[in-house]
């Protein structure tokens, strides 16, 4: 299966939401499928919400869109599809932003690094296992087993880095 988005690029202008959406769509399908999971309408919507573009959304956003497609959403039936959507490895969760991101890697377990543009709010997955390799080798030196982990560039992308000069 290949990754609903290019990684390790921002989407031109003219990028095409639509194609992303329809992967991120076929790969959840085919996950669910394969590991017994139910892809239930609402966390079928909350993921084809989440890949509208490539900027962070946030619990109440969704809960705001899910309204205006006339569901009556609660929040915790929006944190719950979220919930899944990370178990499942369908979504990352931002820390720093408090606010989720389709996963552009799903085809496999991954350690991600994200670069976030603090101007257009636009989110790139990158996965570079040597910062995965290397930071573990430095957590062992220190006795310490890592568990999980998530890493949040700020910065600008190539289109606002061009526009500020």
């Amino acid at each position: 299966m290949t990754s609903p988005r290019p990684a390790d690029t921002f989407p031109t202008p003219e990028h095409d939401h639509a194609e992303c959406i329809d992967a991120a769509l076929t790969h959840a399908e085919d996950t669910c499928r394969r590991l017994g999971l139910r892809f239930t309408p609402i966390r079928r919507r909350v993921l084809e919400l989440i890949w509208q573009n490539h900027e962070p959304v946030g619990a109440y956003d969704l809960l705001d869109q899910l309204s205006r497609d006339g569901r009556r959403a609660m929040p915790p039936t929006v944190y719950r599809a979220l919930e899944f959507l990370v178990a499942a490895g369908l979504v990352h969760r931002l820390a720093t932003l408090n606010a989720f991101v389709g996963c552009a890697h799903p085809d496999h377990a991954h350690q991600g690094q994200f670069l976030i543009c603090r101007n257009c709010r636009r989110v790139v997955e990158m996965e570079s296992p040597k910062v995965g390799r290397s930071l573990k080798r430095e957590a062992e030196a220190l006795g310490f087993s890592i568990e999980e982990q998530s890493i949040e560039l700020t910065g600008l992308c190539p289109d606002c880095s061009s526009e500020a000069h």
